[in-house]
């Protein structure tokens, strides 16, 4: 399909300055873009590609200023990622999507299915399932008893949902994602050996909610493993049992959640963070890649490094360490001054 500028002008709320009849049928990035696509321009460090870039349109900030003459067709919007984001969905939504249930597959009996369900092949949906309107699961998918999907999910090909979790409504989980494993709980025996403690609870994840491939998430030891609404979780995250995140939080590949950790609204954590459990974290809470957090964090607070520190302190930190080579020839050149003064005064 194509778009003409103005169209997506037009739906974006935005205005044309060049061609309004300029015509795309793809995207791409900026940098990287050829004639017939759309690309945008939201971060500063790519502005030298709005002066080389191929592509047809390209969304700008209504504010951003050119230093040059471009080719392409710009569209001014609020927001050129949000704009862009925006389209993206329409794109897609133009492409077309997956519908009816394939074959070989299974529902059982007892469960409950609405409106236009997408159910792909080798897909399993257990006993007492309810499973809402406009769903999509992918082949080899499977959903355990008692689990309830609310209206337009997602679940991508290989997700495995354990029994009784609750999934609200427009949440979408990637591929090999598994949601309601036992939590890690074990207790240590007289004989050096660990018994196992059965875990009885839950997965709750709230309205919104998106889930990166292969991420796992554990049912609570009892009551729920919660995930509040809108949150994102990027790949290969673990959280464990008895975790809840807080509502519009986000975070990056391969951060790990120790159990019953408590964690508020709107926060954002980088890659590769670890939470040791039991722990609260307030909200608007920033954690820099690779952060340790062994304590509690208060909110509207901004903490990097290992073990986690504000970021004030961090900065001292690590500009010590940085120059930790020359402190270590200073004192080294120190300590061969003083052997030379005590010689000389032995002497």
């Amino acid at each position: 399909m194509e778009f003409k500028a103005q169209n997506i002008a037009d739906f974006l709320g935005g205005t044309v300055e060049g061609d309004a009849n300029a015509t795309v049928s793809g995207v791409a990035k900026i940098e990287e873009a050829k004639p017939g696509t759309l690309a945008f321009l939201a971060n500063p460090k790519y502005n030298k590609y709005i002066y080389e870039t191929q592509a047809t349109i390209v969304l700008v900030n209504q504010g951003f200023e050119l230093e040059a003459p471009v080719k392409a067709t710009l569209i001014r919007v609020p927001d050129a990622y949000k704009a862009f984001a925006s389209l993206l969905e329409l794109y897609q939504q133009a492409k077309g999507s997956k519908s009816g249930i394939e074959n070989p597959s299974f529902i059982d009996a007892s469960a409950t299915v609405g409106q236009d369900l997408y159910l792909g092949a080798f897909a399993y949906i257990g006993k007492n399932v309810q499973i809402g309107n406009h769903v999509k699961i992918y082949p080899q998918v499977y959903v355990g008893d008692n689990t309830r999907i609310g209206d337009d999910s997602i679940l991508y090909s290989g997700v495995k949902i354990y029994e009784d979790t609750v999934i609200g409504q427009g949440v979408i989980i990637h591929a090999g994602a598994v949601i309601g494993a036992d939590g890690f709980g074990f207790a240590p025996t007289e004989d050096g050996t660990y018994q196992k403690v059965p875990q009885v609870g839950n997965v709750v994840l709230e309205d919104h909610v998106e889930i990166g491939a292969n991420t796992t998430i554990d049912c609570a030891t009892m009551g729920s493993t919660i995930i509040r609404k809108g949150t994102k979780i990027d790949n290969l995250v673990q959280i464990a049992h008895n975790v809840e995140v807080g509502e519009n939080t986000v975070m990056a590949a391969l951060t790990g959640i120790a159990g019953s950790t408590k964690i508020g609204h709107n926060c954002r954590f980088g890659g590769h963070v670890g939470v040791a459990g039991h722990l609260n974290i307030g909200d608007q809470v920033n954690l820099g890649a690779m952060s340790g957090v062994s304590h509690n964090i208060k909110s509207d607070m901004t903490v990097l490094l290992a073990p986690a520190m504000e970021i004030g302190q961090a900065a001292r930190v690590t500009a010590v360490y940085r120059n930790l080579p020359k402190l270590r020839e200073q004192v080294l050149d120190l300590a061969k001054q003083v052997a030379q003064i005590k010689k000389q005064m032995e002497e």
